[in-house]
């Protein structure tokens, strides 16, 4: 239902920005699951075939989709196409334009603020990380620092909460305009 209240990006410069660089982010995520195909599959048939297994992989690949997802909610959450049953909003749309846009507001306020608590309950761990140089792995054999996975989770739910922030505007502002008409 979001892209029915969607303002025309040319006369929304900011969003336009927001919406390349968060779709970046996201391209970048993309590519990541790539990644972690062909290095799923380069496990398995050096497992299988070689006898020679990739150490670490199943590891790398359990931290990576929390990684990924956080990577791509953002550009979700602008684009309005996150997953949500928007039956009431289409048995609205015919009857009230105003009131879709009011639901749509307040999904959006609801998203910011879980999102930023999401962020600000995660940031301890994060913290540590950074602050004892925390790993994951098996010491001696192979070691990856868990920092830049604690910090995408951080950083992807407060620009998840920020994208929920942008449309709750836009959608607010969409009411405005419906209540001229």
């Amino acid at each position: 239902m979001q892209q029915d209240g969607v303002m025309d990006l040319k006369s929304n410069p900011y969003k336009r920005g927001l919406q390349v660089a968060l779709n970046a982010v996201a391209a970048i995520g993309t590519v990541w699951i790539f990644a972690i195909m062909l290095m799923i599959v380069a496990d398995v048939f050096g497992r299988n075939f070689l006898g020679l297994p990739i150490t670490g992989v199943p590891e790398i690949a359990a931290r990576s989709v929390v990684a990924i997802v956080f990577l791509m909610l953002p550009a979700a959450a602008l684009n309005g196409t996150l997953i949500r049953a928007d039956f009431l909003l289409r048995g609205l749309r015919s009857y009230s334009r105003r009131s879709v846009y009011f639901l749509d507001t307040v999904f959006a306020l609801v998203g910011a603020v879980l999102f930023a608590l999401v962020a600000i309950a995660a940031w301890p761990d994060t913290h540590e990380a950074w602050a004892t140089s925390e790993f994951f792995g098996v010491r001696g054999v192979w070691t990856l620092p868990t920092l830049p996975f604690h910090l995408l989770v951080v950083l992807g739910s407060g620009a998840t909460s920020f994208a929920f922030v942008t449309v709750a505007i836009e959608s607010a502002m969409q009411i405005k305009s419906e209540k001229g008409h």
